[in-house]
């Protein structure tokens, strides 16, 4: 699918949105942001349940809305997950999947029921009724109905921000597995940015005044010190790799990428499944030379290559990882800067503790 272009302006209330937008239309893109700053209109906008008068909204090279032309909202093939699942109370969730199926049409079915029930594990619901179900159910029950009324866009806003942290964490990961199962470009919003370092591919960065900030690959945006998310006390840059060998006598899991290996706690999946990992800017320290005799497994060499002065003594780096096109974030004193004579370009080597290492997805 070619990408997604939008430009969204218009007044609603006292508040203006002007958000000109361009993304990829394969994977996830998260849209991030104060609260107020138009996430949700901007959704609406996409699925037409919000028209703006003038603004311009392109799919995957059909154009949705221009000038005087404007697709209405049953006419989008668009896969609509809100906060709360919004199922139909008097019906049981096999009619509410079923539903979906319905506001598809006459479009092909390419998701197929069977697909989505076995994908979600709804199978033990299908009689029951929304009223007896927990907030997780549902939501996998809304998320099915949207996958069922075949869209060539899902867009989902907070669908995690009504659940316990333990269901959140349960279905998570389906969200994650949605764009490639089914092929399905995802807009996500969440006021989470945990939540979206687990699932973004593509970033968005909106202001209060209603207009992006910035826009851009995930990991581009995270160490990007002019952006306020390497300024956050709980920075972190998130590494894409892959589930290598599992040591069951030590616990741990060896992870690569191209020229790249990490030691990770834990039996994080099948050998070669995908693995995204988070690592703290606080969890890594910065030698002049190679360790010995060191606890931390994962020495890294590196370079680096940015330097912004940080929240009190400390400053914020960006280390770009030798023989590897992933980079790092790393907070260290300014004294530390000092003692050790870095510069931009100097050549150190990172020390990421084992258990800074968390699986993200």
């Amino acid at each position: 699918m070619s990408g997604i272009s939008a430009q969204l302006t218009g007044r609603l209330g006292q508040f203006m949105l002007d958000a000109a937008l361009d993304i990829p239309g394969q994977g996830i893109t998260s849209i991030f942001g104060p609260s107020g700053c138009g996430k949700t209109t901007l959704l609406r906008c996409l699925a037409g349940l919000t028209n703006l008068p003038g603004s311009f909204v392109r799919v995957g090279g059909e154009t949705w809305q221009e000038g005087r032309n404007f697709r209405p909202p049953h006419e989008r093939p668009v896969g609509f997950v809100f906060q709360d699942a919004r199922l139909f109370a008097h019906i049981t969730v096999e009619n509410n999947l079923r539903f979906g199926l319905r506001r598809a049409g006459e479009m092909p079915r390419y998701i197929q029921e069977n697909v989505v029930i076995a994908f979600l594990g709804l199978a033990p619901l299908l009689a029951r009724y929304p009223a007896t179900l927990s907030g997780g159910e549902r939501q996998r029950v809304a998320i099915g109905r949207a996958l069922l009324s075949q869209p060539r866009l899902m867009l989902m806003d907070e669908p995690l921000a009504a659940l316990d942290r333990e269901t959140a964490h349960e279905i998570l990961p389906k969200l994650r597995e949605i764009s490639g199962l089914f092929g399905l470009p995802i807009i996500h919003v969440s006021h989470d940015l945990a939540e979206i370092e687990r699932l973004a591919d593509y970033l968005v960065l909106m202001r209060a005044d209603g207009r992006i900030a910035a826009a851009g690959k995930l990991g581009g945006m995270l160490t990007d010190l002019a952006l306020p998310f390497a300024a956050r006390q709980d920075a972190a840059m998130v590494l894409e790799l892959t589930a290598g060998a599992y040591d069951a006598a030590y616990g741990l899991t060896l992870c690569h990428a191209e020229g790249l290996s990490l030691i990770v706690p834990g039996q994080l999946g099948p050998e070669g499944s995908a693995v995204r990992l988070r690592v703290r800017a606080s969890d890594v320290s910065l030698a002049i030379e190679p360790p010995r005799g060191s606890s931390v497994l994962n020495i890294l060499p590196a370079r680096i290559l940015v330097v912004e002065a940080g929240v009190g003594p400390n400053l914020s780096l960006v280390l770009g990882l030798s023989g590897a096109e992933q980079k790092l974030l790393c907070s260290i004193t300014r004294k530390s800067w000092d003692s050790l004579g870095l510069e931009i370009g100097s050549a150190v080597f990172a020390q990421v503790k084992g258990v800074a290492l968390a699986q993200a997805r």
